[in-house]
This record gives structure tokens, sequence and C-alpha cells, in this order.
């Protein structure tokens, strides 16, 4: 799915914002995250909710929160063949060598069970059940996924983790 550059900022302010707040947010806060009128919020948010990629609460703590089509959207923005190798992964505040190749969301409107499966091109030296990891930025949305290990694959080129913080950072 092709997002327009307006969509992908929106969302990236959406995913950023509903992390950090654990609630919706309403469509001024999102005009003023990414500095646009209220009225192209709402007529965005028509396109991104018919997409399956938002959201709409109603009442008075209502407004947007993402999807799981939404961060998927995201992270199918960042990847391609030739952007794959500019991700990088740290444990224990060290970089790997790695290349992932994709980011998968697993259970993200459960904020208790939050989790992602990154699969890398080959298998990931030295990593654990219960190391600390991060992964990003993505090379588009700039989208930086923080968490445990609390699985690695059989060829060790695949980990699940519990995820702690999702960052999209805005751009103006």
């Amino acid at each position: 799915m092709d997002l327009t550059d307006s969509q992908q900022e929106i969302l990236s302010a959406l995913i950023s914002g509903y992390q950090s707040t654990e609630s919706p947010m309403t469509g001024e806060e999102l005009a003023d995250a990414v500095d646009k009128h209220p009225g192209t919020i709402r007529n965005q948010m028509q396109t991104l909710k018919a997409l399956d990629l938002v959201e709409g609460i109603p009442g008075p703590r209502g407004g947007y929160k993402p999807t799981t089509g939404a961060y998927e959207a995201m992270d199918a923005q960042s990847f391609d063949e030739e952007e794959a190798e500019s991700l990088t992964l740290a444990r224990d505040y060290d970089r790997v060598d790695v290349t992932v190749n994709g980011i998968d969301f697993l259970g993200v409107n459960d904020p208790e069970e939050c989790r992602a499966r990154i699969s890398f091109e080959a298998s990931v030296p030295d990593v654990e059940v219960g190391d600390p990891i991060v992964i990003g930025p993505t090379p588009k949305s700039g989208l930086v996924v923080a968490g445990e290990v609390v699985e690695i694959g059989a060829g060790g080129d695949e980990l699940i983790i519990d995820i702690v913080r999702l960052e999209a950072p805005l751009e103006t």
C-alpha cells in the first residue's frame, strides 16, 4: 500500500502519540503535531479509516488510535531491498552488524501483549532470551522498536521481542 507523505506523517504522529500516552489522539492534537489544519486531518483520517489503518474512538475521551495495520503499513513503507541494510540492531548498547529483513507486529492492539517478530538475513550472534534490544530507525518512517527478547527462532535469524517502546519521530 502506497501512502502519501502527508498520510505517513499523520500515521507517524499518531503512532508516536498513542505509544507515549496510551490513549487516543484527537484530530486537534494530530493537527498541532503535524502543523496542519484540523479539517485536513479529518479528511485524511476518513481515508486512513477506510484503509483500516486507524480506529475512531467515540466519546469525550475519544479520538483516533492506530490499528495493527498502521504499524504494518509504516513498516512496509520503510522496507525495500536497497534500504534494509541501513537498519541497525543494538543489544545491550552494542551495535550488532546484521541486516533486518522485516518487522511483523503481533498483538499491537493489546498494550500488555505487544510483541514483534524481527527477521534477519542471517543468524544474530550472541543474543539470548532476556536481552534488551533496539531496532531502527527504519529508513522512511524513522520507526524505532525497543524491547526484550522473549524467543529466538531455530536458525537464530528470527527474534520475538516483547515491545516496551515504539517511536516514530515527527518530521516537520
